[in-house]
């Protein structure tokens, strides 16, 4: 069970969103170099960041955070936020992300998410933000009409490695994620799945582990707001 406590990056500090809301957010103190920092000095091996100002803008902002934090910790990374072209990727896949997360444009045009795994093997992970069963796209702003599992089941021959399944009615309000949708996807998915939004306490981590399919467990507010213990978190890490 991999965890993957989260940094998502907005004008360069540490923030976290409330159900995707850039208007209810809260910043943190540390820098995203120092939060990376203390993730790997507890002995987290993987990271979650997302890049924020990406997701507003459709451009690569944070570049250098993140190589910095790469290049100094020699952590396993994988980034998502406004990653909407095959250039994008490519620079990050050069910088030495692990993973680089398509969301909204994936979803809009499905050509492109299959291009991506193809030109970069194994390094494409696949982002499902969901609410009530639909996908949501751009920031969450707007529902897509399409239905979960009816596009997984369309895509799911495309060659993605890893899949993220957020429930966006969860995410930022510690209620637990929302497992019973996740079991459905990890049981269709071709790739190991990734549980996001809602982690609240460290029994959602024990629970996760006993998931088929699983892979790991994104955890963001949980951490930065002291409900999870960094030094009981990694112990579940392997």
């Amino acid at each position: 069970m991999k965890i993957f406590p989260a940094i998502d990056i907005k004008d360069k500090k540490c923030v976290r969103l409330v159900k995707g809301d850039f208007d209810n957010k809260t910043e943190y103190e540390m820098s995203p170099e120092e939060q990376a920092a203390k993730y790997k000095n507890y002995g987290f091996k993987n990271i979650h960041i997302v890049d924020l100002d990406g997701a507003l803008t459709g451009e690569i902002i944070n570049l250098d955070i993140i190589k910095s934090i790469i290049s100094k910790f020699d952590l396993k990374v994988e980034i998502g936020g406004g990653i909407r072209n095959i250039d994008s990727i490519k620079k990050y896949v050069a910088i030495g992300v692990e993973k680089v997360i398509l969301g909204s444009a994936a979803i809009k045009d499905k050509d492109f998410l299959k291009q991506a795994c193809e030109k970069f093997p194994n390094k494409i992970a696949l982002g499902l933000d969901a609410k009530d069963g639909f996908l949501s796209v751009s920031g969450w702003k707007e529902s897509s009409n399409q239905l979960t599992l009816d596009y997984l089941k369309e895509v799911n021959d495309y060659g993605v490695s890893r899949l993220i399944y957020t429930d966006i009615s969860r995410d930022g309000m510690k209620q637990s994620p929302n497992f019973d949708e996740t079991i459905k996807v990890a049981e269709i998915s071709n790739c190991p799945v990734i549980i996001s939004g809602g982690v609240s306490s460290i029994d959602d981590v024990k629970k996760a582990k006993n998931l088929k399919n699983v892979e790991g467990i994104i955890v963001g507010k949980a951490i930065y707001d002291g409900d999870i213990k960094l030094e009981e978190l990694v112990k579940e890490d392997a």
